[in-house]
């Protein structure tokens, strides 16, 4: 397949879905963005097509970082953390400063994360939320809901998260290209020492469970203030009904995927959509990937995306 050919086939589904509009996301076409394709190749003139989705990166966000990403042509980001707590940088008046800090150098703060990190449980800035603990589960959930609000007053449309017990699971790194060293993850090579997390075992219901819990609570609010939340897949995805030290990474198959996408219909519910985690879900990427990008744009659930250049196939 050429290149334009796959931007193209790509765009069928994801433009709609990343649209900053508030109306509800187009069907996708993917026949008629063929066959422009072919026209285009064949010589034919470029369709004009207003651009609905916005090309940034997420990055550090010093004035340093800000800077150099301004110099790149960079116009839109994904700000670092600003904060693993409530407090002064969660505020209404601690966001308006951070976003007209990163407007000063002529680039738009489209997403913020939220201290739900793809970190490992112990390490989680608000563990109690995936260790299912109550009542502490319920404060660290009020003080997203906070962060929520805050944002939306603070004219930042969208955050993204994590729903990790794991975090980003990789054995030792493998050598590539230039003499660089690629993250990577074997499953036969991973140490599974000890065998349980500090977590204890937690089924694929009981982990639902508590990813529902949370999304009750949370996109609601996220709805009334009109605020876009982002969710991570859990990377990588592990073998179907192994898990990994007592874990089962439910959010590491596209029918998790599907699942998590369903469990409420609102348009400000969806995924931080990272096409390399996907595909490592994929017994064959480059084929079946363009289907799921096709399901998951045509519901609207791609909020943001990743591009990073690894893939599967599907670990068994």
């Amino acid at each position: 397949m050429e290149r334009r050919e796959f931007v193209c086939k790509l765009g069928s589904s994801l433009v709609p879905a990343l649209s900053v509009s508030e109306g509800a996301p187009a069907k996708p076409e993917p026949a008629a963005w063929e066959r422009k394709a072919q026209s285009e190749q064949q010589g034919g003139a470029r369709p004009q097509r207003a651009a609905l989705m916005k090309v940034g990166t997420q990055h550090d966000s010093t004035n340093e970082m800000l800077r150099i990403l301004a110099a790149f042509g960079v116009n839109n980001i994904c700000s670092s953390l600003p904060s693993p707590r409530v407090d002064e940088n969660w505020s209404v008046e601690g966001l308006i400063r951070l976003r007209e800090r990163v407007e000063s150098f002529g680039i738009s703060l489209d997403m913020v994360p939220l201290p739900l990190s793809s970190h490992y449980i112990t390490k989680a800035e608000m563990p109690h939320i995936m260790l299912g603990k109550s009542p502490e589960r319920d404060r660290e959930i009020d003080a997203i809901c906070q962060m929520i609000r805050n944002a939306a007053r603070a004219g930042i449309p969208a955050l993204k998260y994590n729903m990790s017990i794991l975090g980003v699971v990789r054995t030792e790194p493998t050598p590539g290209r230039g003499g660089a060293s690629y993250s990577t993850f074997a499953y036969e090579k991973a140490k599974q020492d000890p065998p349980l997390t500090e977590a204890g075992p937690v089924s694929a219901e009981e982990y639902w469970g508590r990813i529902t819990y949370f999304l009750k609570r949370v996109i609601p609010v996220a709805e009334e203030y009109k605020v876009r939340m982002a969710c991570h897949p859990h990377d990588p995805g592990m073998p179907r009904n192994k898990g990994f030290r007592g874990v089962q990474t439910v959010l590491g198959s596209v029918q998790g995927l599907k699942r998590f996408i369903e469990i409420t219909p609102s348009k400000y519910h969806g995924l931080n959509f990272c096409q390399g985690t996907v595909s490592e879900m994929l017994q064959k990427p480059g084929e079946e990937i363009f289907d799921v990008i096709r399901y998951c744009g045509s519901h609207g659930k791609i909020l943001n995306i990743h591009f990073p250049n690894f893939g599967g196939p599907v670990l068994s």
